[in-house]
C-alpha cells in the first residue's frame, strides 16, 4: 500500500524526545531535569523563578544521571541555601553546584548516589557500592555538604528506598527489601532512630509492596501500600499502631518504582495531600486526611508521572495528555490557576494528526488503547495495524502524546497499545497475572489483541505487525514464535534467551525472572524464551539494540538474529554505538523510526 504523506518526520519524532522529570518547589521557585536527544542525550537541570526566569543550571557537557539499579532516579536535590546537589554521569560521584554554575566535588569515585534529599546541612540517599569483585552492596548514608565523613544509617539489605528524616531530625525512615523480591512484590517500611540506632519495621514483608513513606508530624507517617489488592494511602503511627486507609479504593495512587526518588504525593501547606490516583492513567486530586474527602483538579492533563512536589498552595508535577508533551505543570490548589512551565521543543502538527485513545477491552479481560488511522489516510478496506507492547513488564501503557503514534496514523497505519497481564494500573490480581505466566500470558494476550482488531474489521488480518522494547521485545520475539497472526515484528533491544540473561544482566532485575517464570530450570525455560522456540518463526522481522546496554545485553538480539539468518527467515539487525537500554541520541531515534518505517513498507505493500 502506498501510504499517505505525512507531516510528521522521523527528525519531528526523535526531537521530540525532550522529557522533563523530578520537579522540586520552594519559596516560588521550581527546579527539574530535561533529558534532550538534540545534546546527544544529556540530562540537563532547569530551575524557574518567581517572576517566570528560566535558567539552565548545568553546562554542558555535564549531565545529571544516577545510575544506580542502572534505571536510575531522581539525580538532585536542592540545599536550603538554593544549591544543586547532583550525581554526573559520567563517573558517578556527586557534585555541588553553586551559583556561579562551577559543580565541586562531593565525594570520590567509586560508588552511585540516588535517591537524594537534602536535611540541614547532610545529604541523605541511596549509595550503591561495586567491588573489585562483582559484589553490589547499597546502604542508606548521609553526606556532609561541607565534604566530612560519609556515615552509614541502614545496611545489610540488597536494596534501600525513599530515606526521608522526621521534621525534628530524630528518626529516619526507609524502604528495604531483599532478593528475589521486586519492589512491586514485597518491600518493609522501616525507621531507625538516630541518636541510638535502634531499627524497627513499620510495615510491609514478602506480600505487600509499601511505598513513598513521608512524615504527617515527628510521631506518624504516610505511606502507600497495596495491602488491599491495591496500591492506597495509608497513616500510620511510628511503630506501626493505629493504621488507617486514607481513601480505600479499587484505584492505584502511585505507579511502579523503576526508579528511585518518585514520590505519588505531596504535603501541602495546611495539611491536605495532593494525590495522584486511577486506574490506567493517574488523575490529580486533593485528599483532605482529617475530612475524608477526595476531590479531583481539573486540569487539562489526563495522566501525571509518580513525582510530585508542593510549595504552599501550589502543587507541580509532570502531567501528560494525548495531544499535550509532558509537561512540568503548576497547579494552585487555592485558585485552582494552572500553568506549563514548559513549552513545546518542536512544532507539534495540526491537532488533527494526532491520535487520541480510546480504551478498549480485548476479550473482556485484557485492558488496551486504540488509536485508529488519520481519516484521510485510511484508504479503502480495513487498514493495516501495529500493536505495541510495553516493556517492563511490570508497567504499563499510557495515553500521553506519543509522536512515534502519530507517525504512523499519519500514514494510515492503526495502532492498539496493550495492557497485557501483569501491566500495572489495574491492581495487584492484574499484575499477578503474569507471576509464573510469562512468555505465557503477556504472549496469548497480544495475540488476542490481533485477533481481535481482525474480528472486528478494524484491520486488514494480513496486515497487523507487533512491536515491543526490552520486556516488550521477548513479547514480540515469543509470539512470533508461537503464532502466525502476525506479518512481522519489530524488537528493541529485546530478551531472547533467559540463561543468559540471568547471568549477564544487571543486580536490581538479576532474580526477576524467578518471578516472572520460575527457578532456573533448562526444560521450563527452553519451553518459553524465544531463542529455543525460533523455528516457529515464519515473518520478518527488524532487531534493534544499543550496544552498550547493561540491562539487556548485545548477545539477547545477536543470537535470535543469527538464528533467524540460519533458518532463511528474512531479519535485519541493526546496532547503535553508544546506546544503552533506551535510545537518547536524535540522531539514533530518528534512524532506529526510519528503518522501522521501512520494514512496514515492506510488510504491508
Amino acid at each position: 500500500m502506498p501510504f499517505w504523506p505525512s507531516p510528521i518526520s522521523t527528525r519531528d519524532v526523535a526531537a521530540a524526545g525532550v522529557r522533563p522529570g523530578w520537579p522540586t518547589a520552594r519559596d516560588g521557585r521550581v527546579w527539574w531535569t530535561e533529558d534532550r536527544p538534540d545534546e546527544g542525550g544529556r540530562t540537563a537541570i532547569v530551575r524557574r523563578d518567581p517572576d517566570g526566569t528560566r535558567r539552565d543550571l548545568l553546562p554542558a557537557p555535564w549531565c545529571a544521571r544516577t545510575r544506580v539499579h542502572e534505571y536510575g532516579g531522581r539525580p538532585y536535590a536542592v540545599t536550603p541555601a538554593g544549591e544543586v546537589v547532583f550525581a554526573n554521569l559520567k563517573d558517578q560521584r556527586l557534585y555541588v553546584l553553586g551559583e556561579n554554575g562551577e559543580p565541586k566535588p562531593l565525594t570520590e569515585e567509586g560508588s552511585r548516589y540516588a535517591d537524594l534529599v537534602v536535611h540541614d546541612t547532610e545529604v541523605w540517599c541511596v549509595r550503591e557500592s561495586h567491588g573489585d569483585n562483582g559484589k553490589i552492596t547499597r546502604a542508606v548514608v548521609s553526606i556532609p555538604l561541607d565534604g566530612g565523613e560519609i556515615r552509614e544509617w541502614a545496611t545489610g539489605c540488597d536494596f534501600y528506598a525513599s530515606p526521608t528524616l522526621s521534621p525534628d531530625g530524630r528518626h529516619l525512615a526507609y524502604v528495604c527489601w531483599d532478593h528475589p523480591r521486586m519492589p512491586w512484590n514485597g518491600t518493609e517500611l522501616r525507621v531507625t532512630r538516630l541518636e541510638d540506632g535502634e531499627t524497627w519495621t513499620v510495615r510491609g514483608g514478602p506480600d505487600e509492596s509499601v511505598l513513598s513513606p513521608s512524615w504527617k508530624d515527628d510521631s506518624r507517617l504516610y505511606l502507600v501500600s497495596d495491602a488491599s489488592g491495591w496500591w492506597n494511602l495509608y497513616e500510620i503511627g511510628l511503630r506501626g499502631e493505629d493504621a488507617r486507609a486514607l481513601w480505600p479504593a479499587e484505584e492505584e495512587f502511585t505507579l511502579p518504582p523503576w526508579r528511585l526518588g518518585g514520590m505519588p504525593y505531596a504535603v501541602l501547606g495546611d495539611g491536605r495531600l495532593a494525590v495522584l490516583h486511577g486506574r490506567g492513567d493517574l488523575r490529580l486530586g486533593l485528599l483532605d486526611p482529617e475530612r475524608g474527602t477526595l476531590t479531583d483538579l481539573h486540569t487539562s492533563c489526563t495522566g501525571w508521572d509518580a513525582a510530585l512536589a508542593a510549595d504552599g498552595a501550589m502543587v507541580t508535577g509532570i502531567g501528560y495528555a494525548a495531544t499535550t508533551p509532558r509537561s512540568v505543570v503548576t497547579v494552585d490548589t487555592a485558585t485552582g490557576d494552572r500553568r506549563r512551565l514548559t513549552g513545546d521543543t518542536v512544532a507539534l502538527p495540526d491537532p488533527s494528526y494526532l491520535p487520541l485513545p480510546q480504551a478498549v477491552r480485548v476479550g473482556g479481560d485484557v485492558h488496551a488503547y486504540l488509536y485508529p488511522p488519520h481519516a484521510e489516510a485510511a484508504g479503502d478496506g480495513p487498514p493495516p495495524y501495529v500493536i505495541f507492547v510495553h516493556g517492563g513488564p511490570t508497567a504499563h501503557a499510557d495515553t500521553g502524546l506519543d509522536l512515534e503514534k502519530a507517525f504512523l496514523t499519519s500514514r494510515g497505519i492503526g495502532v492498539l497499545d496493550v495492557n497485557y497481564g501483569g501491566s500495572t494500573g489495574y491492581g495487584r490480581a492484574y499484575r499477578d497475572r503474569l507471576k509464573g505466566q510469562w512468555g505465557l500470558v503477556d504472549v496469548a494476550d497480544t495475540v488476542a489483541a490481533a485477533e481481535w482488531l481482525a474480528a472486528e474489521g478494524l484491520a486488514d488480518p494480513a496486515r497487523i505487525a507487533v512491536r515491543g522494547g526490552s520486556a516488550g521485545g521477548w513479547t514480540v520475539m515469543a509470539a512470533c514464535c508461537r503464532s502466525d497472526v502476525f506479518a512481522g515484528g519489530v524488537s528493541y533491544f529485546g530478551v531472547s534467551a533467559l540463561g543468559p540473561l540471568i547471568a549477564h544482566t544487571h543486580d536490581f532485575e538479576s532474580r526477576y525472572v524467578e518471578w516472572l517464570v520460575g527457578p532456573e530450570d533448562p526444560e521450563v525455560y527452553a519451553s518459553r524464551e524465544p531463542l529455543a522456540l525460533v523455528d516457529g518463526v515464519t515473518c520478518p522481522m527488524l532487531l534493534l539494540q544499543g550496544l552498550d546496554d547493561p540491562v539487556v545485553p548485545p548477545q539477547q538480539s545477536t543470537a535470535f538474529a543469527d538464528a533467524l539468518s540460519e533458518r532463511g527467515v528474512p531479519c535485519t539487525y541493526l546496532a547503535f554505538e553508544g546506546e544503552s537500554h533506551g535510545f537518547r541520541r536524535t540522531e539514533t531515534r530518528a534512524a532506529a523510526l526510519a528503518a522501522e518505517l521501512a520494514f512496514y513498507q515492506q510488510l504491508f505493500a
